[in-house]
């Protein structure tokens, strides 16, 4: 099958674009939810385990919990992905013996997910075009056989998926180190790696420095590129009673999100009883995409001019001095390039007008404790790192960093994205690091750095990465440049992927391929010494522990953990560690991270304690972990000279900027259904959202059907066919679509500076009106 039909598979021509209300809506559809993945019981059960202290953590995102006691702690989201995982609908070899691959790509992602639960290992035969069963040794023997025969480590490639435990992504860190690469491209790359990559630079850690007890002395809140209410729904629950206390919360994000505007909380039945809800946002500004750069320094520019004036006046100062002197260096070459910024230039690369950006500036400094948090919308941006810090050179200004009430939020998406990170699966690892792993297990590890997602990549289409192993996930729907991801994995000699469900990136395989179902955080995991547990890491450094309650999908169905160590000891056999004892008692590689980690000292009986323990953030106690020991400022240019301003100066008014974005009734690139509540899209994915005035400019109207054509400067033909025009609030020259339907316009070689995350928010594109289709 062509690639670039494939990809662009699944046209819907049905139009369905109202709006719907949420609160009971929300209620309404848990059990619809349930009902449609046919759950044993109706799942009542299951759900009431959910983020309870002897039940399992939520498998979607990574919002922590309040304090692991309500009977209700699961949102909408966290209903379907449960729901998903708990479908008595399951994949058996009879289902691949009724379907060739051909036939199965024809199929839409949703479709794909809704066949249910894979039960056995299959393998690829390509004199049939379909998958075959295989034993699970016939099937560690294969992959150790392709790791085995490559001439170096480094033409393997590891990926790993945010939904894995700390447990398994451990061990498969110490795996691969010691079967020779550092080669972890994992999802974080594709999302908050600018956070990573930025914050240690200027206040040491790579992570958040706020605990969920600070929402509850913040008076103000920034909400950067980010709409919880889709991808975080819990988060609303502390926006509700931020707002309900009078916290002012102001939203940040080139489209206006309706979950932002009001909420309807299902657990306070006074908001039930109103219908109304409760107001959450009372301030929305709206930057150009790529704008929140000079939007920020404009913010920061105009707080520099009012404490100019306090000074002159002799009253008190805006920005917080004693700080700024005992904890931050080179304040004055930051000051100095930010009085030198232009306002034109401000105004013009933000999009957003002097009147708004002093409305935000006067509800900032009036702010006595600020948190300011972001999402993607910050991060996937050719200058998302310097985007980062120029938010933590705002919140350092005046002290908001390292008190409670205050500091930076970085939310993450999956659920153990963070933790990952924090045991090990990283690709650029500290020499510290590295230097504890050949301490503790006695094995040289490789000290080069390894390779990300974009690395991967262009290595499979190189030849140079010939095998590629995916620990969770839907790589080929995940990763930019659709077309190009998919050669690059078909020209693989082996492709294996450890999995609870069937998706995309199995039937876009190499010469060889593996599809190893995997139990659920969901499912009880019996080995040796008892039923087991592992733990994961929230967006606020939590670690606290998970136990699955439901029966194992099959008896076929082996743990993550048991995989990582069975395919270990099959491609390892003279090792000195004791791979398949890890798998009897999941309590001994806590003890192993906790010889690694000293901040995991302790671990097995810290996790018996109500809602975990706390890592520890270095930056929250004012303790700076960078080359001078201080929180530092960082001088930023604002950028004029990008791919988009080029592709302007080429094109005109007619060139428009894409950001993609998840719709409601999905989870990264997990389809749960075709409606988008919040923004009024029923029974429709193909949907650009667009401003009126573009749409007519272009000489469009609402409810016409059109091409999106790439325009990067590589010369690569790239599109995505046959979208819907939808009339949104966005600024003018910016437009919306879901992903990962238009992921095949996100260029390979566009990407963060410095993170390489790909530049999902800010692709130059022209639209096209589409051809008619055939009678």
């Amino acid at each position: 099958m062509d690639l670039s039909t494939a990809a662009n598979s699944k046209r819907s021509d049905q139009p369905w674009v109202t709006f719907q209300s949420a609160g009971w809506v929300k209620i309404q559809l848990a059990p619809t939810h349930l009902l449609k993945e046919k759950v044993p019981g109706g799942g009542v059960r299951t759900l009431l385990a959910q983020n309870q202290p002897d039940g399992f953590d939520c498998p979607g995102c990574a919002w922590p919990d309040r304090d692991h006691a309500s009977t209700f702690e699961f949102c909408e989201n966290s209903v379907k992905a449960v729901a998903a995982e708990a479908t008595s609908k399951r994949v058996t070899p009879a289902f691949f013996a009724q379907h060739t691959v051909s036939t199965l790509l024809q199929q839409s992602d949703y479709e794909l997910e809704e066949h249910g639960r894979l039960t056995e290992p299959m393998v690829y035969d390509a004199e049939t075009d379909k998958y075959q069963p295989i034993s699970w040794p016939d099937a560690f023997s294969l992959m150790a056989t392709h790791l085995n025969t490559l001439d170096d480590p480094n033409q393997a490639s590891f990926y790993t998926s945010g939904r894995t435990s700390n447990e398994a992504a451990f061990l498969y860190q110490l795996f691969v180190r010691e079967y020779g690469t550092n080669n972890f491209p994992d999802c974080s790359n594709m999302c908050h790696e600018p956070t990573s990559i930025g914050l240690p630079e200027t206040v040491g850690v790579g992570k958040g420095t706020v605990a969920l007890d600070d929402f509850d002395l913040a008076d103000t809140l920034l909400i950067f590129g980010q709409n919880p209410a889709t991808n975080h729904p819990r988060m609303m629950g502390e926006l509700r009673e931020c707002a309900k206390r009078g916290a002012t919360i102001v939203s940040i994000n080139p489209l206006r999100e309706r979950g932002l505007e009001r909420f309807s909380s299902p657990q306070h039945t006074s908001d039930m009883l109103s219908r109304a809800g409760t107001t959450i946002s009372s301030m929305f500004i709206h930057p150009t995409l790529s704008g929140d750069l000079a939007l920020v320094k404009g913010v920061i520019k105009r707080v520099l001019e009012l404490d100019d004036l306090a000074l002159q006046d002799g009253t008190e100062r805006i920005i917080d001095v004693a700080f700024i002197a005992q904890h931050t260096a080179y304040f004055d070459e930051f000051a100095a390039d930010i009085r030198a910024e232009s306002w034109d230039d401000i105004v013009t690369e933000s999009g957003v007008g002097r009147d708004d950006i002093e409305r935000l500036t006067q509800v900032y400094v009036r702010g006595k404790n600020v948190i300011a948090t972001w999402g993607m919308g910050l991060t996937q941006h050719k200058h998302g790192v310097d985007t980062i810090q120029m938010v933590s050179n705002l919140m350092l200004l005046r002290g908001n960093i390292g008190r409670p009430g205050a500091g930076l939020c970085p939310v993450r998406g999956h659920s153990n994205v963070q933790g990952d990170r924090t045991v090990g699966i990283d690709e650029r690892p500290t020499a510290a690091f590295l230097d504890r792993i050949e301490q503790v297990y006695g094995f040289k590890p490789p000290r080069e750095h390894g390779l990300d997602v974009v690395g991967t990549i262009e290595a499979m289409l190189q030849g140079q990465v010939k095998v590629f192993i995916g620990l969770g996930g839907n790589f080929a729907m995940a990763s930019p440049d659709t077309v190009r991801t998919w050669q690059a994995l078909q020209s693989c000699a082996l492709t294996a992927h450890i999995t609870t469900k069937l998706n995309r990136s199995h039937l876009i395989h190499g010469k060889d391929a593996l599809i190893l179902p995997t139990i659920g955080r969901t499912e009880i995991d019996m080995q040796e010494s008892g039923p087991q547990g592992v733990t994961v890491e929230d967006s606020m450094s939590m670690v606290h522990v998970s136990y699955g309650i439901n029966k194992p999908v099959a008896k076929t169905c082996l743990s993550e953990i048991d995989i990582v160590a069975r395919l270990a000891h099959a491609t390892l056999p003279h090792s000195r560690i004791d791979w398949l004892g890890f798998v009897k008692n999941y309590a001994l590689i806590r003890d192993e991270i906790a010889k690694v980690y000293d901040a995991f000292q302790g671990y097995n009986a810290r996790i018996q304690q109500p809602g975990g323990f706390h890592l520890g953030v270095a930056s929250r106690n004012r303790i700076w972990k960078t080359a001078t020991g201080r929180a530092q400022f960082k001088v930023l240019q604002i950028p004029k000279d990008t791919p988009i301003h080029r592709a302007r100066r080429k094109y005109g008014p007619e060139l428009m900027t894409l950001m993609t974005t998840r719709s409601h009734d999905q989870y990264n690139t997990t389809t749960y259904g075709m409606d988008d509540r919040y923004r009024g899209v029923f029974g429709q994915r193909r949907v650009v959202f667009a401003n009126l005035q573009d749409i007519q400019m272009l000489g469009f109207a609402p409810g016409d059907w059109v091409d999106l054509i790439g325009v990067w400067e590589d010369g690569i033909e790239r599109r995505a066919d046959r979208f819907l025009l939808v009339e949104f609030d966005i600024p003018r020259g910016c437009i919306s679509s879901y992903y990962p339907e238009t992921n095949p316009l996100v260029p390979l070689n566009s990407f963060a500076d410095k993170a390489r995350t790909p530049t999902s928010k800010s692709i130059p594109v022209l639209l096209r009106r589409s051809a008619p289709l055939a009678a």
